[in-house]
């Protein structure tokens, strides 16, 4: 695919902010069994009230990524879109947590064409604490993360959309909104056991006061704003709620350590009570859309006779479908999601492609 001028400096402002650093081991690439890969052109156009929306997530890791984002945006910028999500990880976990790659990383989603809704990832501020990221204070990095791009509450990067966010408790990064009776929530929830594991790059062996009042508050809200979420979706009759978020909470690779100690993910705990509780109230399905652990995955992670049953403490919630987007080694295209039309009838309102980046 050509690269505008525009596109092309843009790479080369990026991969010029840092040095290349590995990227973070992954599955072998793959396209998500369930769903045929196709190009933008190849997709029949959709019903007058439906809409499409991409995922992308855990990229760009690595100089090469880097390099290609551009060409990436593009190439999203040209499908039809509502909107696109960026959920978390805009580097990876063993490169330096500097301005100037935060910079230059918010100069290339500048050019998102579609509007940009994006909520952090642990790698840019949580592990900002490990010697190779700079040994920073990840509160400090948050703040800055913060400044850089949420500047102006309610106003998404790319094309400006309306969104409702929680910047009046903190957390600007927190939004929601609604399409064609969908109900959309992006809520910052991290990986690293959502932001309790220790700084030990800064030489602590048990979380700071600070560090705790922070999760403390930041599951607070995030509770809060699922809670109004739910409330509001009901209250109007929508026919399904999204959750779009970075970590995964029911990542396969860490069932076994989580069954023998369930305190290993209990800063995810009250916030998967939330969702179930929510989901078995809500009379429509719900999709949870996350990253963090690199590999697609599509299922049911609260069905009764789930394994996370026991881990988390919850009732079955059979209508909460989780779906994860590759990213890092695996981040070879996006997920093209298409909302199903109102006259649909089905229970499936939303579908998904993976969508192979030309680049």
């Amino acid at each position: 695919m050509p690269i505008s001028r525009t596109f092309v400096g843009a790479g080369l402002a990026l991969t010029a902010a840092l040095a290349a650093a590995p990227a973070s081991a992954s599955p072998a690439q793959h396209t998500p069994a369930a769903h045929a890969a196709a190009s933008p052109a190849q997709h029949a156009s959709v019903g007058q009230d439906a809409f499409t929306f991409a995922v992308i997530g855990d990229v760009p890791y690595g100089a090469a990524a880097r390099a290609a984002f551009p060409g990436q945006i593009q190439q999203m910028n040209e499908d039809d879109l509502r909107f696109v999500a960026h959920v978390g990880d805009i580097k990876d976990g063993s490169s330096e947590c500097s301005d100037a790659y935060f910079a230059a990383v918010r100069s290339a989603l500048d050019t998102f064409e579609h509007p940009l809704v994006y909520t952090p990832g642990d790698n840019e501020w949580v592990d900002c604490h490990r010697t190779n990221n700079g040994a920073y204070d990840p509160l400090e990095r948050l703040a800055t993360v913060r400044e850089v791009f949420f500047p102006v509450p309610g106003k998404t990067l790319g094309a400006t959309m309306p969104v409702r966010s929680q910047a009046a408790l903190g957390l600007p990064e927190n939004v929601a909104f609604r399409h064609n009776r969908v109900a959309f929530a992006v809520v910052n929830v991290q990986g690293s056991n959502n932001s309790l594991q220790p700084w030990t790059g800064r030489g602590l062996s048990e979380p700071t006061t600070a560090q705790l009042a922070e999760v403390e508050h930041r599951t607070a809200a995030v509770v809060e704003q699922l809670r109004t979420t739910f409330a509001e979706a009901r209250q109007r009759h929508d026919r399904a709620v999204v959750v779009l978020t970075q970590a995964d909470m029911f990542d396969p690779s860490q069932l076994a350590a989580a069954q023998a100690d369930p305190a290993a993910v209990s800063g995810f705990r009250a916030i998967v009570a939330a969702l179930a509780e929510e989901a078995n109230r809500f009379d429509g399905p719900v999709y949870l859309v996350n990253g963090d652990s690199h590999a697609y995955a599509a299922d049911a992670p609260l069905a009764a006779g789930s394994p996370w049953l026991g881990v988390y403490g919850t009732p079955a919630a059979d209508d909460l479908r989780r779906v994860t987007v590759d990213g890092a080694a695996n981040a070879t295209g996006y997920l093209r999601f298409t909302v199903a039309p109102n006259a649909a009838g089905t229970d499936d309102v939303l579908e998904w492609e993976a969508v192979p980046f030309a680049s």
